[in-house]
């Protein structure tokens, strides 16, 4: 959802998963120093802090890949599922313009533009805990947001499939 300017960080965020009709939980959050920090922080796992990354394609547009915790891009396996030979991280200066949000707080949610999202398939692994919520960007530093994983992809109508590596 195209959500402009008018809007910024965590407003345009909310507003962006209520046209959704998606319910969402924008917590304050302290700054951590890793990622287990950041989850002891928030009281769940590693796994359940999934990072929005803005991915260029050769072609100048992006898509978003939501790769849990401790997981990284797959760069063979993101390139076959989109059809490309060739797909890049952004600078911080560009993933802003392509987006509206500084990295760290990155979301597809009020994103200035809606690219193509890509999630990995462990964030809406059966296995997880029922009711578990993954916390991700929202928007704005100092926050973050708190989302059930299957109504997330189905609400961005991502693409769900096996996308990363460990790290």
């Amino acid at each position: 959802m195209n959500q402009g300017t008018e809007l910024v960080g965590r407003a345009r965020v909310e507003a962006d998963a209520a046209a959704r009709d998606l319910a969402i939980r924008i917590v304050s959050r302290p700054n951590a120093d890793s990622l287990n920090e950041a989850a002891e922080l928030l009281g769940i796992t590693p796994g359940d802090i999934v990072k929005t990354l803005v991915v260029k394609r050769a072609d100048g547009t992006f898509l978003f890949a939501l790769v849990p915790g401790g997981r990284k891009i797959s760069w063979p396996k993101l390139r076959a599922l989109v059809g490309v030979n060739k797909l890049s991280m952004p600078d911080p200066a560009i993933a802003f313009q392509a987006t509206g949000y500084e990295r760290g707080t990155i979301t597809p949610l009020g994103s200035t533009n809606a690219w193509p999202v890509y999630a990995d398939e462990l964030i809406v692994d059966p296995a997880r805990r029922e009711g578990a919520e993954i916390a991700m960007g929202s928007g704005e530093t100092g926050y973050s947001l708190f989302v059930d994983p299957d109504a997330l992809v189905a609400a961005l109508d991502a693409t769900v499939a096996d996308i990363t590596d460990p790290e």
